[in-house]
């Protein structure tokens, strides 16, 4: 089965990445619509000079897609779901894949009413190879029963190019729906919860009074404990955007995942530290591949959840809306 994929919205870098690594799968694009000329446009057209662009929201939407892959403005992506999935096709959002409660549930029953997929691209764990290496050997058992993780998700805030949305809370969803889904996404996966509790969420503007610059959480599971720190403070010097780390505590050893820099250490990406009773090493991971997207397609041929399960998805969203509503005191 030959698949294809078009693009929705081109308001956020990460459409660069979904596109790219679609097409690697053997998905192709067909083309792309997006409201205006967003900062990012230029990025997408120098890396792919030749594909067309759809002259309105309808033209994309009929030209007979298999996938559509939305990175519009965070509050507008629901609807471009649903209207996706309403044309039959299945769905790869950034994220966060919505932004209010009713926007979710909006989404639940477009997926109840159609049977597509919507996946949401958390790529702090499907476009980092050293997350692929730590996913083998969790399951595995490297580290026995898995007990607690610490996601650090810092962000720099590059203010100057930041568009007029990420100014605004309604139209952002705010940084813990937003960045914080990331490291909701990995506590689930990684200590192989269903479903979890925020027992804290906090949010604080520290010193950009237009926005929240810095968020925590703290989860649970019935068998696992979580704490998550997202912020917007990555200082200039770092040569990368942000130094997310991730630490998988098991009963028998421990991960560590420096998946963009190694301050003061190896040189590259995809740092992985393995502890236990008889191994402390540091592993370059990053061979070791992103199957999420492969899987995805394959998930869209089969009507499979190989990539990511629904319900996983679903519950993702509705953690990092919680948190959210719980910093913000409603």
């Amino acid at each position: 089965m030959s698949l294809t994929c078009v693009a929705l919205g081109l308001d956020h870098r990460h459409i660069y990445g979904m596109t790219q690594n679609m097409e690697r799968a053997g998905v192709p694009c067909l083309g792309y619509w997006t409201e205006g000329t967003p900062e990012t446009l230029a990025g997408f057209q120098k890396r792919f000079p030749d594909m067309r662009r759809f002259d309105s929201l309808d033209a994309a939407l009929d030209a007979g897609a298999d996938l559509a892959l939305i990175s519009a403005i965070p509050a507008d992506r629901a609807a471009l779901a649903i209207s996706a999935m309403q044309h039959g096709m299945d769905v790869m959002t950034d994220k966060p894949g919505c932004t209010t409660p009713d926007q979710l549930a909006q989404i639940k029953e477009c997926v109840a009413q159609t049977g597509r997929i919507w996946s949401v691209n958390f790529s702090e764990r499907f476009e980092t190879p050293v997350s692929t290496l730590a996913s083998e050997m969790v399951a595995q058992g490297a580290i026995g029963k898995v007990v607690q993780t610490v996601g650090l998700g810092p962000h720099r805030l590059n203010r100057a190019t930041r568009p007029d949305w990420f100014f605004q809370r309604d139209r952002f969803g705010g940084i813990l729906t937003d960045i914080g889904s990331h490291q909701i996404d990995q506590f689930l996966h990684y200590t192989g919860s269903d479903r979890g509790q925020i027992t804290r969420a906090f949010t604080a503007s520290y010193a950009n009074p237009d926005i929240d610059d810095f968020g925590e959480i703290n989860l649970q599971s019935a068998h696992a404990t979580g704490y998550i720190r997202v912020d917007w403070f990555t200082p200039d010097a770092l040569p990368t955007w942000g130094d997310g780390r991730l630490t998988i505590l098991g009963t028998e050893g421990y991960l560590e995942l420096r998946k963009y820099v190694d301050v003061g250490g190896s040189d590259g990406t995809d740092h992985l530290i393995y502890v236990n009773g008889t191994r402390c090493e540091r592993i370059d991971a990053s061979g070791a591949g992103l199957p999420y997207f492969t899987r995805l397609a394959a998930d869209i041929a089969d009507r499979t959840e190989t990539a990511m399960t629904q319900a996983h998805c679903f519950t993702v969203m509705e953690l990092a809306l919680r948190a959210q509503l719980l910093a913000d005191g409603t």
